[in-house]
């Protein structure tokens, strides 16, 4: 049964820290990779692994990790999982091999599957009143949005202060302070009639999208087309089938299907996975693109991307308000297509010279849209579904999230590396560079330096064609750059159109 709540402002902080501890760890070590490698003696493959594992362990057990709650209580399921979180960052902080690091990154990826679900299904009994709740969800939308796109900034501040090491610590002292203010503020909640775990369906539904995700990321390194790749994501397709098959039969299952009927929770969680998606054509490729190509360092990026962060929280808080009062359905199609557009506008900035101020200002736009989009969309399904399965409701929410950032990053992946591919070989046959010298030189654009254990002596007699290589890498990865923001921004205005079709203009009654 579910206790009063007696300090909901208090909670409300906790939770907070909760979503930003572990939404930052999505993005803060991508940039402690160097340090890493150099202090651990490690490959590209094994460092991709030091921020894939914890990825591929949150998404892949969250929506076990919400049921849990609805069924052994919410806050207790929350606590358990911090204190896995923690010791996960101890782990990654003492380790001596990349191999500890890694089993550290996924312990952590475990604590946040089952803490952060709980943060959303937490505010649902908090705040027992839409108006306040879509307020709450508001807060709660702006830290998630500032965790992502503060990480690079603030892993880089860490790591050149005090080294790699010193964010799993400050990650230690973060969830630490989120324990303590969830034992103290957090009231318990769980399904009034709890039923039996459905393990079946927790172990398919992991393996699922764990394996999905973990296909998807691989693939960009390995190729689509590899049947180690094919074979990673047919068996997520039969895991996938399973899952559904076991669910409909379940007597508890860990994900009713009947809600997805409502559609106001159906275009609501389209849109997540769009919104998702898109964001990391911005986060991910356009920095990469700066970064690489255009030789910004991460202040200048870092400055350059300031303005989205700050968008994205004011959107998300002036969307919590709107919630409230008028509902979800015009701000999340507002968002949408607010987002889309500053994807274009972004697109258009980085065509021609760029200029800082317009691109930051194209971003920002992005980011508003991004932060409007979001609150909606997550009010949506925590209002259509019943508040004894409001855990798995937040845990369907969020994974809907991760699996658009996975395929975001995959798929466009996909196409930036396929264009700058195809472009830069075919300015290397313009300039009469042997096909067998073609791969390395591929290789040397897309991560900005020779291969290690390339012999160079072959590729001496074309130094002087060197800058022309280099500029054609430029012009082919923004060609791919160009494409993936295209397509981004169609989806999301997909998205847009599918709600505006699909999501009543009044709350559908909870079946």
């Amino acid at each position: 049964m579910d206790k009063a709540p007696q300090r909901p402002k208090v909670a409300l902080t906790a939770v907070a820290v909760v979503v930003f501890v572990t939404f930052l760890d999505t993005t803060v070590v991508s940039v402690a990779l160097g340090d890493i490698r150099s202090e651990l003696s490690t490959d590209v493959t094994l460092l991709q692994w030091v921020v894939n594992s914890y990825t591929v362990v949150f998404a892949g057990l969250m929506l076990a990790g919400g049921s849990l709650g609805d069924r052994w209580g919410r806050k207790r399921v929350m606590i358990v999982g911090l204190v896995i979180f923690c010791a996960g960052s101890v782990v990654s902080a003492l380790a001596s091999s990349v191999a500890m690091l890694i089993a550290g990154r996924a312990i952590m990826g475990l604590g946040a599957a089952a803490s952060e679900p709980g943060t959303l299904s937490v505010l649902r009994h908090v705040f027992p009143d839409g108006r306040t709740r879509a307020k709450a969800v508001g807060v709660w939308a702006a830290v998630s949005g500032l965790a992502l796109a503060a990480g690079p900034v603030l892993g880089g501040v860490l790591v050149h202060a005090y080294g790699w090491r010193s964010i799993f610590w400050f990650n230690l002292v973060i969830a630490g302070v989120a324990l303590v203010a969830a034992l103290w503020s957090v009231p318990e909640s769980a399904d009034p009639r709890p039923e039996p775990v459905d393990w079946a369906g927790a172990l398919l539904g992991a393996v699922a999208f764990g394996t999905v995700i973990y296909a998807a990321t691989v693939g960009q390194d390995r190729g689509y087309t590899e049947t180690s790749v094919l074979a990673l994501f047919a068996l997520g397709g039969v895991a996938a089938i399973g899952f559904v098959v076991v669910e409909r039969r379940a007597r508890a299952p860990m994900l009713e299907f009947r809600y997805l009927r409502l559609p106001g929770v159906r275009s609501a969680l389209v849109v997540a996975f769009a919104v998702y998606f898109g964001i990391f054509s911005i986060f991910f490729f356009t920095a990469l693109y700066l970064q690489v190509m255009q030789s910004y360092s991460g202040a200048r990026t870092a400055t350059v991307f300031a303005p989205m962060a700050a968008t994205i929280v004011i959107g998300s808080l002036v969307a919590g308000y709107w919630v409230g009062r008028r509902g979800a359905r015009t701000p999340m199609i507002l968002g949408c297509v607010l987002g889309a557009a500053g994807i274009l506008l972004t697109r258009q900035a980085l065509s021609g010279t760029l200029h800082d101020p317009w691109l930051a200002a194209a971003m920002a736009v992005a980011g508003f849209g991004f932060g409007i989009a979001v609150v909606p969309l997550t009010s949506a399904v925590l209002s259509g579904v019943p508040p004894e399965h409001s855990g798995m409701a937040a845990a369907v929410t969020n994974t809907m999230r991760q699996v658009g950032s996975a395929f975001g990053v995959a798929v466009l992946g996909a196409l930036v590396s396929g264009f700058l591919s195809a472009d830069l070989k075919a300015r290397m046959n313009e300039l009469g560079l042997p096909t067998t010298l073609q791969p390395d030189a591929i290789q040397a654009v897309e991560r900005g330096r020779i291969p290690e254990g390339a012999d160079i002596t072959p590729y001496l007699q074309y130094l002087s064609k060197v800058s022309e290589v280099i500029d054609a890498g430029k012009v082919a990865f923004h060609h791919g750059l160009d494409v993936a923001l295209l397509v981004s921004a169609a989806l999301i205005l997909a998205a847009a159109a599918f709600t505006a079709l699909d999501a009543p203009r009044r709350p559908a009654e909870i079946p």
